[in-house]
């Protein structure tokens, strides 16, 4: 099984960056949690990660997925409440996607409440922190079988 998980704009300055929301691990750190939970779950879980700033790198990502993975974890930050493109492109790739946000967006500003994403997902998992990369996984994995 082979998994992408893309991190959106901002999620680089992890561990810096308003700590009282999004923790004080790093991108990198959370990564490193999140491969060690894949090879406990099932050593031949293979994931790669990727994070841009960028919209268009986003969806030139999730492109180029087709047909090379078989799920997508996206936590795709700011870009999930304004993103049209990475929706049609995560739609239009038919992998099994899970989308994942750190804090609850849904006990924070009103803009954070719409997520244009989350409809072609397979699930969405907020505010459980660097551990819902792990139930993203978790939820892929049993999907698959």
């Amino acid at each position: 099984m082979k998994i992408l998980v893309i991190n959106g704009p901002n999620l680089n300055m992890l561990g810096t960056r308003e700590p009282q929301i999004y923790g004080t691990l790093s991108l990198d750190e959370i990564s490193d949690e999140l491969k060690d939970f894949a090879r406990e779950l099932d050593g031949s879980i293979k994931i790669e990660f990727f994070q841009s700033n960028h919209e268009g790198g986003i969806v030139d990502k999730i492109q180029g997925a087709k047909d090379e993975f078989d799920g997508i974890i996206i936590n795709p930050a700011a870009y999930t409440h304004t993103s049209v493109a990475i929706a049609d492109a995560i739609a239009s790739v038919g992998i099994k996607t899970v989308e994942v946000h750190l804090s609850n967006i849904y006990s924070r500003e009103e803009f954070r409440h719409h997520s244009f994403v989350a409809p072609n997902c397979l699930g969405q998992v907020a505010g459980f922190s660097k551990n819902g990369y792990k139930m993203a996984l978790l939820g892929l994995y049993l999907a698959q079988k």
